[in-house]
């Protein structure tokens, strides 16, 4: 009778457990963060920024995103990889490509994958590229983009995943003119090797925030320089330059999370003169 009420009681806790991290991916949270400069001219920017949907194991509703980001007003909505990893999720994406499209941003969505959406075979890889372009998404594979703003040049530069060693940041800043350079990348390990690359703001995502982050996210460990140096999430600096790395939407594994919140992330950015900076390659 002893050892069953043991068992009874561990057995509620697991219960408590699974419970408690899949309320967590319900909270969503929307961050805002306000990047500046020392030029007072310069040209604000709006950048919503989601990272790691993982439409296998998402709580968040495309309904809910909308209900959220509805009264915000958005320029550039930029997306950082693992929208998922299995063909027949990829219908899933729709709904939300819907919503982006319905926020309306100003100059448009920028989208670069993640080591997730690479576990597809070539040709769902291309289906899931193809929907996201049919959607209004423009992909980058080690590449770039300019727009020009009120005269002021942003620079959309779409740096491949970096854990599939699919980056080539080369290619990615080849005859880049100046300007205020957004870097869009999956796995943010890649701000290791960009000392000679010059880049005024860097999104990222890939770590989900440890996802379960109690008491620590020992399970990250294999996962690059940056854990170890405990830079995981949020807001951070190296080599005097800023990056972001977001929580995410969504998960992997279980769909729990302790220690951490979905995200989304609205970046207040300003864009200077392009005549005031110097793009370094």
């Amino acid at each position: 009778m002893y050892f069953l009420i043991i068992a009874l009681i561990i057995f509620s806790y697991i219960i408590y457990f699974f419970y408690k991290g899949y309320r967590n991916t319900q909270e969503m949270v929307i961050n805002h963060i306000k990047i500046s400069n020392s030029d007072q001219s310069g040209q604000p920017l709006k950048v919503l920024h989601l990272s790691d949907l993982h439409l296998e194991n998402v709580s968040i509703s495309p309904e809910q995103l909308f209900e959220s980001l509805k009264k915000h007003p958005i320029d550039l909505i930029a997306l950082t990889g693992d929208f998922l990893d299995r063909k027949r999720s990829i219908p899933k994406l729709i709904p939300y490509l819907h919503i982006f499209n319905q926020l309306n941003p100003t100059y448009g969505t920028y989208a670069v994958f993640g080591n997730h959406d690479y576990f597809l075979r070539k040709p769902n890889f291309l289906k899931l590229k193809n929907v996201l372009e049919e959607h209004g998404c423009k992909t980058m594979q080690n590449e770039n983009d300019a727009i020009i703003i009120n005269g002021k040049r942003l620079n959309i530069i779409g740096i491949d995943d970096f854990s599939t060693k699919r980056s080539d940041i080369n290619k990615s800043f080849h005859e880049l003119g100046n300007g205020y350079n957004l870097v869009l990348t999956h796995d943010p390990n890649i701000v290791l090797q960009m000392k000679d690359y010059h880049f005024d703001y860097l999104l990222s995502g890939h770590f989900h925030g440890g996802q379960i982050h109690w008491p620590k996210p020992y399970h990250l460990y294999k996962m690059g320089k940056l854990v170890q140096m405990n830079m995981i999430k949020g807001l951070q600096k190296h080599d005097g330059k800023s990056f972001y790395i977001s929580e995410g939407l969504g998960q992997t594994g279980l769909n729990i999370r302790f220690g951490s919140r979905p995200e989304m992330t609205i970046h207040h950015l300003d864009i200077p003169m392009a005549e005031n900076i110097v793009s370094i390659v």
